[in-house]
């Protein structure tokens, strides 16, 4: 796909945030490990402490901005040491008490943490689902509008845009938790979002080995309150893990391809067999109608339900090519009966599929055996 900058996302994925070649250097610099640097007399330049920034973190958060807002040079970038670092980040920079957020009721796990810790502090939470744009009713008077799209694990999809009109027209900054899209599903700055917020653990870096997070921000004010607040609680990522993050980029396009095709091809055999499919890529989706306009890939994850909980835990232990674990977006398929948290609103046999990069025709039929198999009435194999 060729968009803003006039290349397409793999080119701008390769070479998002690579310095300028020097000769006799590497493309791509190795990771920078420093507590302090050289700083003799006055205090200048942009490296003086290590909790405040890193060359390292400078090459991935130039590289993150260019993927999120392709062509513009008023975004800045800032990665955090988790995902919910990176959430926590906004949340607390921009919320006073006696603010008012609104929040996904139907979000990711920890959120309901978030919401503990905000009602502590004073602010006023508001909830609602994310289907249906049923925030609209809960927009006057509230400081800051968090959206989560597609909602995790629900792949329920909500209208950025038209969201985020009706909150600036009351006065009212919105984030997007742009984790499970991806800046290669979906763009949220272009849509309206004051903040793109993402955990980059998952599909961003796609391995399954580091965690990490970001906040893509749309001007500078909110910029330094969210700079300000990582440099107040230190929720800095190290060096290598950024290092890493960076490096896994130049997949990016080609893993997002393979996986958000198997997690269609998923979904599309799924819905013959098995209750409670959502994947926003299926034309007959709750939620097609709306990540279509908004949504340039549909992501990696397909969520369904089975009968009961003995039967979800006897199709997990029975797939051979999908590892039974938290988390998505990595390059091997992984699967987990959701409600064994506890936190989530779901069914006891609730799955939440991750597709990773297998042969599609591979995991298809891994899939198809394990329903097989674990069928009331089948024969033990």
């Amino acid at each position: 796909m060729t968009g803003a900058g006039g290349v397409g996302d793999g080119t701008r994925a390769v070479r998002a945030g690579l310095p300028e070649p020097v000769k006799n250097e590497p493309t791509l610099p190795g990771p920078v490990f420093a507590a302090h640097f050289h700083l003799p007399g006055e205090v200048s330049g942009p490296y003086r402490y290590g909790r405040d920034e890193n060359p390292t973190w400078t090459h991935l958060e130039r590289a993150v901005s260019a993927l999120e807002a392709p062509g513009r040079e008023d975004v800045e970038t800032l990665v955090f040491a988790s995902g919910m670092a990176a959430v926590s980040a906004v949340l607390f920079s921009q919320l006073r008490a006696g603010d008012a957020v609104v929040l996904p009721s139907d979000g990711y796990q920890a959120l309901p943490l978030v919401r503990e810790q905000l009602t502590a502090y004073g602010i006023e939470v508001r909830t609602a689902p994310t289907g249906g744009d049923a925030q609209l009713e809960l927009l006057d008077g509230a400081r800051l509008l968090w959206l989560e799209t597609p909602s995790n694990p629900g792949l329920d999809v909500c209208d950025i845009r038209r969201l985020a009109d009706a909150a600036h027209a009351r006065g009212a900054l919105v984030a997007v938790d742009n984790t499970l899209a991806t800046p290669l599903g979906q763009r949220p700055l272009e849509l309206g979002a004051d903040f793109s917020v993402a955990s980059a653990t998952k599909q961003l870096t796609g391995h399954g080995d580091l965690l990490l997070g970001y906040v893509t921000c749309a001007a500078a004010e909110p910029a330094a309150s969210v700079r300000r607040w990582r440099k107040i609680v230190g929720a800095v990522p190290g060096p290598m893990e950024a290092w890493l993050a960076h490096r896994s980029l130049a997949t990016l396009e080609l893993r997002a391809e393979r996986q958000n095709a198997n997690a269609l091809a998923v979904a599309q055999v799924l819905r013959e067999r098995v209750g409670g499919v959502r994947h926003p890529g299926l034309p007959d989706d709750p939620s097609h109608a709306v990540a279509a306009r908004q949504m340039r890939r549909f992501g990696c994850v397909v969520s369904f339900e089975l009968p009961s909980r003995e039967r979800a835990e006897r199709f997990l232990d029975a797939l051979t090519l999908v590892d039974d674990a938290t988390s998505f977006g990595g390059v091997r398929s992984t699967a987990e009966r959701r409600g064994r948290w506890g936190g989530d609103a779901v069914p006891d046999g609730f799955i939440r599929f991750s597709a990773g990069a297998e042969n599609t025709e591979d995991l298809v039929a891994d899939v198809l055996r394990a329903l097989d198999d674990t069928a009331d009435g089948a024969a033990p194999r």
